[in-house]
């Protein structure tokens, strides 16, 4: 029905996140359509990209420079360490604008059931940083699932022997969000983190 090439290019769609066949099918036809205007131009960024992007080797953030942007930037504060779970959440976090310290990407949670360990995490890097006399918090914004709870308590202890603070990020209520509309598990972590106004 479609020749090969264009079999390819679906297959691969279909590979990125919450694109399946079927929206995998409808990016091709849109592509095609706009081969000129946004096919072209989205080949030539992609293998830019693939030729520049690095991953940081003092943080584990991806950019197009080693170490990246943030790790560079001189006025951000380094006695605040964030450790996040992947690079989204790093972006996530820098697109508030409310963090200005250093972050540290473990790239991914502790897992028996997928067999991730602690060797499978970049949590040497992470109590290197730590020790260094400038660092003076540590925030685990790691996700409120198991893998990152587990992980956050895991690193708790492996933070021990560092001088530093370590904190967490806040869960509860979202901005905005209704009580009625809430799961249990988010309800409960709200009243234990309630705070005195």
């Amino acid at each position: 029905m479609i020749g090969p090439e264009i079999d390819r290019l679906i297959q691969l769609l279909a590979k990125l996140p919450g694109l399946g066949p079927r929206s995998a099918r409808r990016a091709a036809l849109q592509l095609i359509k706009k081969r000129d205007t946004l096919m072209e131009p989205l080949a030539d960024a992609l293998a830019a990209a693939a030729a520049s992007i690095r991953t940081c080797s003092v943080c584990g953030n991806i950019d197009s420079a080693d170490p990246c942007h943030i790790c560079r930037d001189g006025a951000r504060d380094r006695s605040a360490l964030c450790v996040v779970e992947e690079v989204g959440d790093l972006w996530a976090l820098e697109r508030t604008g409310a963090f200005r310290g250093q972050y540290h990407v473990l790239g991914g949670t502790l897992s028996a059931l997928d067999g991730v360990g602690p060797d499978d995490l970049s949590i040497p890097g992470l109590l290197e940083r730590a020790s260094r006399p400038e660092v003076r918090e540590v925030i685990l914004a790691l996700n409120a699932t198991v893998g990152g709870q587990t992980t956050a308590h895991y690193l708790f202890d492996r933070l021990a022997g560092c001088d530093v603070q370590v904190s967490r990020l806040a869960h509860g209520v979202p901005v905005g969000g209704e009580l009625d509309y809430l799961d249990d598990g988010t309800l409960t972590a709200a009243l234990r983190a309630r705070r005195v106004l």
